[in-house]
């Protein structure tokens, strides 16, 4: 079964508790916050005080994901903030090795995410040093966007070397992910999925959670 992670980025922030409630009840396992900071992807979103917020009622882990530039400056704030998985995106770290390990020196699992455009192989020197790799499926920085096909062979290829180097990461994909393609992106290797407007824009988001979870 797959690890469901909502992405808070859809949810209604006139009325957060609820949906974190929702959350906490559901099939799903990990709190999805993006950070965006305007610079690394074209979209501000929230920051630190919605992290404590959310960190306060949540009874599942916070999986947070930082779209932002030179995320090793808040590592520290984001763990006192209530991050158990920091993501931080391949493109945006100058010394990714070094930021990996600041990462899972603060208790907190470390992810690297990668955008379209980048190749897995990346990270072949690295792959065995962390905890999580996040395939963005649609170019971040909004919500609501179409999936990008490519992505199955690319989460694919990655599973071959997460096989080939004895790695125990996982493989999130976060963009465009649904119930009509939650099987496949399963079959190709992913073992986390990410989904916002699939899930809070449904007339019965358990349902939906429910199914993803079963891919």
């Amino acid at each position: 079964m797959a690890i469901i992670s909502p992405s808070m980025l859809s949810a209604n922030f006139l009325h957060l508790q609820n949906d974190i409630d929702f959350v906490n009840n559901s099939a799903a396992d990990w709190f999805h916050l993006d950070i965006m900071d305007g610079v690394f992807v074209p979209n501000i979103s929230y920051g630190l005080p919605i992290v404590r917020a959310v960190k306060k009622t949540a009874q599942k882990p916070l999986d947070v994901h930082l779209m932002i530039e030179k995320p090793e400056r808040y590592i520290t704030d984001f763990k006192q903030a209530g991050a158990d998985i920091l993501c931080v995106h391949y493109e945006a770290c100058t010394h990714l090795h070094r930021t990996v390990q600041a990462i899972q020196q603060q208790g907190m699992k470390a992810g690297v995410a990668l955008n379209p455009h980048t190749p897995v192989e990346v990270l072949r020197d690295i792959i065995g040093d962390v905890e999580m790799v996040l395939i963005m499926s649609v170019n971040p920085g909004f919500g609501g966007q179409e999936f990008i096909p490519q992505s199955l062979q690319k989460i694919a290829r990655l599973k071959e070397m997460i096989v080939q180097t004895n790695s125990q990461a996982l493989i999130q994909v976060d963009g465009g992910v649904d119930t009509t393609n939650c099987r496949q992106l399963t079959q190709a290797g992913a073992d986390i999925l990410v989904a916002g407007n699939a899930i809070f824009c449904a007339s019965n988001p358990s349902a939906v959670v429910e199914e993803l979870k079963r891919s």
